[in-house]
């Protein structure tokens, strides 16, 4: 089968299950995070604008000590990604800013400055939610989150459960590059079948079905491929009766 065609059948696959879920009687929810913000830059202005023209809001996910003011200042939803986005595992760990040998303490104070920054530079534009470099944190830390001020957390793959009394936890489950090949777009078809993947889990329940479904994007890293697969999926859900959430919603416990 040529890459068209099997572009065309995953989209067509897209379409089935927004068909499946209207027939449920049931709404497809969706949101939208980019990563790895600190500085304006044309790859930036890009996202932003293809978010004002899509109508769909997109959580900057901006690194607490490096993102610049005006960053912050033109972003309509900003979250934190980590402090400063450095790692500092020990040997034999994953790469995280959140290592097992620094105390809960002194990372939750990182994150208290952080934080405190942000609601000062960007307002009511931040959302108090912590999306972590490289999508780890330690599991002793979730719970902790709000002594440092943040409400929610977001990582990548679909969660285990709604915690009761921590941080409302809305993670992503479509990443758009491949990050163990070329470092550039997955391409449709495999950017497709995680997205459906999702969707039915949640609709068949074998995954949490008020969890919304996340894109997960990196501008500095996209192509023309990348941009045009994000504007065909913002036409085909709105299509196919979707939703975009604003992530502010997900994060007051309201979606």
């Amino acid at each position: 089968m040529a890459a068209r065609e099997r572009a065309l059948s995953s989209w067509s696959a897209l379409a089935e299950e927004l068909d499946a879920w209207r027939e449920a009687g049931r709404t497809p929810e969706l949101w939208w995070r980019d990563d790895d913000a600190s500085a304006p830059t044309p790859a930036l202005a890009r996202l932003l604008d293809a978010s004002r023209r899509c109508g769909v809001i997109v959580a900057i996910a901006a690194i607490g000590e490096q993102a610049e003011p005006a960053l912050l200042e033109q972003a309509a939803c900003v979250i934190l990604h980590g402090c400063d986005h450095r790692n500092r595992a020990a040997s034999g760990e994953k790469k995280t800013e959140f290592p097992a040998g620094e105390s809960d303490e002194a990372a939750l104070e990182r994150l208290r400055r952080a934080r405190r920054r942000f609601a000062s530079l960007a307002g009511e534009r931040f959302v108090p939610v912590l999306a972590p470099p490289w999508n780890r944190l330690r599991e002793a830390l979730v719970p902790r989150l709000r002594e440092a001020g943040l409400r929610g957390l977001s990582r990548y793959g679909a969660r285990r459960a709604a915690r009761g009394g921590g941080p409302i936890e809305v993670n992503t489950h479509v990443d758009l590059i491949a990050w163990r090949r070329d470092r550039r777009f997955v391409g449709e078809a495999e950017a497709l079948a995680l997205l459906v993947d999702h969707l039915r889990a949640r609709r068949e329940g074998t995954a949490d079905p008020r969890e919304p479904t996340g894109i997960l994007t990196h501008h500095a890293l996209h192509d023309g491929e990348s941009w045009a697969f994000l504007e065909r999926l913002f036409d085909e859900t709105r299509r196919g009766s979707a939703a975009w959430l604003d992530p502010a919603q997900i994060f007051s416990g309201r979606a």
